[in-house]
C-alpha cells in the first residue's frame, strides 16, 4: 500500500453538487437561485440583519441600560481550605506555582469556604470577612495589598 492509494471508504463521501450543467441533473437553469432578484446575480449577498432599507429592528429599538464591563476587577477565588497546604506567606505568586491560580486575573480574592487549620499569613487583594476573622482568630495575619489595573483578557 502506497499514499496514492489511499481512498475513503466506500459512502464516506458524496460528489459534488454540479451546478448548471442541464435540466435532466435537477440544478439545471437557474441552479437552485429561484427566478431574478438580488439573491440570484453574482456578487448579490445582503448583509445580516439588512431588511430591504426598512429602518433595521436593532436601530427601531431603544437603547438601554449601562455596561461597564471593560472596568471590572475580578479576583482569582481561593477557599481558605485551599491554604492549608502552604508554609508561611501565600500570595499571588505562590498560588499561581501550585496551580490554584490560572489566567489573567486582577489579582486574588480569599473567600471563607472550608476551615483553616493552622496560622497563616496571607498577601491578597481582596478577603472576605469572614476568612480574615478565621485567619485572626488562629493568630495569622492578612496584609491588602493595592488593586491591580485591569489585565488584557484573552
Amino acid at each position: 500500500m502506497r499514499l496514492h492509494d489511499i481512498k475513503p471508504r466506500p459512502g464516506a463521501t458524496h460528489r459534488v453538487k454540479r451546478l448548471g450543467c442541464g435540466e435532466s441533473s435537477g440544478h439545471g437553469k437557474t441552479s437552485g437561485k429561484g427566478h431574478k432578484g438580488q439573491k440570484a446575480r453574482s456578487g448579490g449577498s445582503i448583509r445580516l440583519g439588512f431588511e430591504g432599507g426598512q429602518m433595521p429592528l436593532i436601530r427601531r429599538i431603544p437603547k438601554r441600560g449601562f455596561n461597564n464591563k471593560n472596568f471590572k476587577i475580578s479576583y482569582a477565588p481561593v477557599n481558605l481550605s485551599d491554604l492549608n497546604a502552604f508554609e508561611g506567606v501565600i500570595d499571588e505568586v505562590a498560588l499561581r506555582q501550585v496551580g490554584l491560580v490560572n489566567g489573567p486575573w486582577n489579582g486574588v480574592k480569599i473567600l471563607a469556604t472550608g476551615e483553616l487549620k493552622k496560622k497563616i499569613s496571607v498577601k491578597c487583594n481582596a478577603i472576605s470577612a469572614i476568612a480574615r476573622e478565621k485567619i485572626e482568630k488562629l493568630g495569622g495575619s492578612v496584609e491588602l495589598i493595592a488593586k491591580k489595573a485591569n489585565a488584557k483578557k484573552k
